[in-house]
């Protein structure tokens, strides 16, 4: 399965992230969208990390950005795989994350928010 081109996707990815425009975001995702991030863990506990469907992601980036009104991030280094891309940036608070999404067509199916520990 193609992958979409990665400077073009984090290109987009990283400018609605920094313009705060959740729909921009979610513009990239499958409706039935798995996430995992232990940040979603912490802010939505009931979630358990994992979030089902745009309609959850939504909220869960909504209530993210409520809490952290100066986030703004930097790609460090974007990775291509078959069905894959992995984005590494530096988040506002000068930390090391990464985003690992799988394709399904043009729309990332699932995503994965991983930080260094």
């Amino acid at each position: 399965m193609p992958t979409p081109d990665a400077a073009t996707f984090a290109e987009q990815w990283v400018r609605a992230w920094n313009d705060h425009d959740v729909e921009a975001v979610l513009a990239h995702f499958h409706d039935d969208v798995v996430f995992t991030s232990p940040v979603a863990a912490r802010l939505l506990p009931e979630t358990a990390g994992v979030v089902r469907g745009k309609d959850a992601l939504r909220h869960y980036w909504a209530t993210a950005l409520r809490m952290l009104p100066d986030l703004h991030f930097e790609v460090v280094g974007v990775y291509r795989g078959e069905s894959l891309l992995v984005v590494n940036y530096r988040n506002e608070r000068g930390g090391l994350v990464n985003e690992v999404l799988t394709f399904d067509g043009a729309l990332v199916r699932e995503g994965h928010g991983t930080y260094l520990e």
